[in-house]
């Protein structure tokens, strides 16, 4: 091969070394062209995506189920003779429980309830009393009037000395004795109607303590049967058949898991834009991600975990080293999803708070005006303790004939 041959040694021609060359900073520019546009475009999506969508949410996986427990306990002592409830099953309102022996409360219902229908006979016996002290008032009225009118007969024939003034000194003896024995029997009468005046047979004062004695017997005798205030699942059973219990002593716990919240603990930065009212997603790990639950947050909590703690942090000695403190932030639930989907008490879950609307409050404005939760078992006991009372009244009270 000569020294003028066009062709290089691996068989290419020589002049195309110097246009590959001269290609190369033109691909190398658009090359870079390229890269740089996909990251200013990955830069402007990753900036429009945080402020749209990460700028308007707060989240935590730091966030619990919680709820009602209702502490299950006995009003007065006794011996347990009955569960009637154990774990895991679902008990109504007003439903038994446990059942104490009944025999010492019974005996005393008893006897308030002799009480009350001698008290209604007493009043009775006093009502005809007094009736027939009105009747001996009438009478000793009567009396006095005879001796008055003998007494007006005889005193002409005294001035006409037709009569013996030892007569007419008897008379006035007698007129005398007739107005002391009205003045007696209007003082008896005063002293029967003293005691029933003014009221009727089931409202009269005795009649009155012997109703509440026998109120207070009836309602002790239905505490030896426990009963369920709320409507909700037994948990933590640890009463025993043959215990003896106490008043306060806690038997089992009552969960209503159809009123139940989130309790998620947020960091503190990202309290910055929370506010009552705002709508809030929520997952739990029990169902994975195929179940949301909706709900909106009602409140935050007055301070943070660790300032409730059992033995708080002292932050003000010189062992001290700062951590983010999280607070309690409040989500109530939608009743028709827990109801499709039930949840437990301390169940795990990740919740999204929607903060495009931070214009609402952080505190509530106004106190609660409602009931956080009631019962009315314990008033239907009452009402019941008093028609067996008023049972009792009505079959000791007068028959009409």
């Amino acid at each position: 091969m000569s020294a003028t041959d066009p062709t290089s040694k691996n068989g290419t021609p020589a002049g195309n070394d110097s246009g590959m060359a001269a290609k190369d900073p033109a691909k190398r520019r658009r090359a870079l062209l390229l890269v740089t546009a996909i990251f200013v475009l990955a830069a402007l999506g990753w900036f429009l995506l945080w402020l749209f969508v990460f700028s308007t949410r707060v989240k935590t996986d730091n966030a619990y189920v919680g709820g009602n427990q209702v502490a299950i306990s006995a009003q007065v002592p006794g011996t347990v003779v009955a569960i009637l409830a154990d774990d895991t099953q679902r008990v109504e309102a007003g439903q038994v429980l446990v059942r104490l022996d009944s025999t010492d409360a019974d005996v005393r219902l008893q006897q308030a309830r002799s009480a009350l229908a001698q008290a209604v006979r007493g009043v009775r016996q006093q009502t005809s009393s007094a009736s027939s002290a009105d009747a001996q008032v009438a009478a000793s009225e009567i009396a006095l009037k005879k001796a008055q009118a003998d007494l007006a007969r005889h005193l002409p024939l005294v001035a006409a000395q037709a009569e013996s003034p030892e007569i007419v000194q008897h008379l006035r003896d007698g007129v005398q004795q007739a107005q002391a024995a009205l003045d007696a029997a209007r003082a008896q009468a005063a002293a029967a109607h003293a005691a029933i005046e003014g009221t009727v047979i089931a409202d009269n004062p005795a009649v009155e303590q012997a109703r509440a004695n026998f109120r207070a017997a009836w309602v002790a005798a239905q505490r030896n049967a426990i009963y369920a205030p709320v409507t909700g699942y037994v948990a933590q059973r640890s009463v025993q058949v043959g215990n003896s219990v106490q008043p306060g002593q806690q038997l089992m716990t009552v969960v209503p898991l159809h009123d139940l919240w989130i309790d998620a603990n947020f960091k503190e930065g990202q309290l910055r834009h929370i506010r009552i009212g705002q709508p809030a997603k929520i997952e739990a790990d029990v169902y994975g991600g195929g179940v949301e639950y909706h709900g909106k947050v009602v409140g935050i909590g007055a301070g943070t975990g660790s300032v409730f703690s059992l033995l708080p942090a002292q932050n003000a000695t010189g062992n001290w080293i700062k951590v983010v403190q999280r607070v309690p932030v409040r989500i109530a639930l939608d009743d028709k999803e827990l109801d499709k989907h039930p949840l437990r008490l301390g169940l795990s879950t990740d919740v999204t708070v929607d903060v495009t609307d931070d214009k609402g409050p952080v505190l509530p404005a106004a106190p609660a005006r409602q009931p956080v939760a009631e019962t009315d078992v314990y008033a239907r006991m009452a009402a019941q303790a008093d028609e067996e009372a008023d049972k009792i009244i009505r079959a000791n009270l007068p028959r009409a004939d």
